[in-house]
């Protein structure tokens, strides 16, 4: 990137399903620069297994509603929740005109399914990679459009800010090379945090470079220590990113084993009461794992349903439908975030967040199941039509930029970790200890 000024009238930072369906809601009349940390394709959305909720007919409004209440202990925002629930049967219906396969039962309609937490089967999927079938479509067709101008494997390392206005942001590229990009609104869509941590199912460069700028600059965050632990993660000694057994595994039929071989808790409790149940179990035993097994699937059945799963399990010598396969919980998904109202905006001016970057309480304490891409795309569109009717001009000169000022790379990362982590701690200290003190 070279250090002059790009202007641009709406700059998006992260390439997962919240960028990439806020740059498509996006009118065409309007330039949008996408930048992302790596390659496009290396975004937590990618990873995403188990499926995305829908409210399959006003009859399940009720339940659909408190089951989401339920299982972020009645935390969450209300409106937040109303809001993304009525909103799902259109944004599945543009999902599919879009082009996205969801698979079909044996009459050709959705082939519901139920996670943890859900009494009813509301998820659809694309096998056991729903996130992957939906980011792609999006970004084949994103990538077709005029509008949209992609910059890969460069970094935001800054806002560009005055009297609580943002007028852009501050990059470096994999050469180090900074430059300043000015806009007229900015979309942070960066994910979450899991990169911080030493067990997580998230990219390693995933590390919450928004959070730490939002401390710095005076935006406001909520519940940053609301940080979701998966429960079943494959067990390996090796270090690096945690390969998720998603919990529609679990919603199909599986089972937690303790090391005696007993089942030993209800696997269909939300996330963090079977993660829980998990840790007390490890403590009874002195382990560091414990088991998973589908035994009401055939090899053939498992590996149709969950193909990759199938396949990351047999890699480690492991059929899952057969043997006991070794899981550990890990650091999974950011309930909080930069604080947000429904259509995305933040405390500060002509800075929206996205995603699982913002928080407009709809997770609660604890996200439900399968309701992350739903709310990803929800919102995403809601910052995206209030950008589109927004006429308004910003008062002022862009504040100036020394591009000299800043540290170098190292400096910058281990500065906005340790901020990051320190409001953590901060907000919740036994969590903190239990689950961040052993980050590398």
């Amino acid at each position: 990137m070279k250090r002059d000024l790009i202007k641009t009238d709406v700059v998006i930072v992260g390439s997962g399903v919240a960028g990439l369906f806020a740059a498509l809601c996006i009118p065409n009349t309007k330039e949008v620069l996408l930048i992302t940390k790596e390659k496009l394709d290396e975004c937590d959305s990618f990873l995403a297994q188990g499926g995305v909720c829908v409210l399959k007919d006003i009859s399940d409004f009720k339940c659909y509603y408190e089951d989401t209440m339920k299982a972020g202990h009645y935390e969450n925002n209300p409106e937040a929740v109303r809001v993304m629930i009525e909103s799902s049967p259109e944004i599945i219906d543009t999902l599919v005109k879009l082009g996205v396969d969801f698979d079909l039962d044996k009459t050709g309609n959705f082939d519901y399914t139920r996670e943890g937490a859900h009494r009813e089967n509301r998820i659809l999927h694309h096998k056991d990679e729903t996130g992957r079938e939906i980011t792609e479509t999006l970004l084949a067709i994103a990538m077709r459009r005029k509008n949209i101008t992609f910059v890969t494997r460069t970094t935001m390392i800054d806002f560009i800010e005055k009297d609580n206005t943002c007028y852009g942001i501050v990059c470096e590229d994999e050469y180090g090379e900074m430059g300043a990009i000015t806009a007229k609104d900015i979309i942070l869509a960066t994910g979450g945090i899991g990169g911080l941590f030493k067990n997580s199912t998230n990219y390693a460069h995933i590390t919450g470079d928004a959070f730490a700028l939002c401390l710095i600059h005076g935006v406001e965050l909520q519940d940053m220590n609301y940080i979701q632990i998966h429960p079943t993660t494959l067990y390996s000694k090796s270090r690096g990113r945690r390969f998720l057994i998603s919990e529609s595994v679990r919603g199909e039929g599986a089972i937690l084993l303790n090391e005696n071989g007993e089942r030993f808790t209800d696997e269909l409790q939300p996330r963090d009461v079977v993660t829980n149940a998990i840790v007390e179990e490890m403590k009874k035993f002195g382990t560091d794992h414990v088991y998973l097994t589908l035994p009401n699937m055939t090899s053939e059945e498992a590996k149709k349903r969950f193909p990759n799963i199938f396949e990351a399990c047999m890699q480690e010598g492991y059929d899952i439908t057969k043997d006991m396969v070794p899981v550990t919980p890990a650091q999974h998904y950011m309930m909080g975030g930069i604080k947000t109202d429904i259509n995305g905006r933040t405390t500060m001016a002509h800075l929206f967040a996205v995603g699982e970057t913002a928080c407009n309480g709809v997770h609660g304490k604890n996200r439900l199941a399968s309701n992350s891409l739903l709310e990803s795309l929800v919102f995403a569109k809601r910052a995206a039509d209030v950008i589109a009717s927004d006429n308004t001009k910003k008062s002022g000169e862009i504040p100036s930029v020394d591009l000299d000022s800043y540290p170098p790379k190292e400096e910058r990362e281990k500065n906005f970790k340790d901020i990051i982590m320190a409001e953590i701690k901060r907000k919740d200290e036994a969590f903190y200890d239990k689950w961040c003190n052993d980050e590398d």
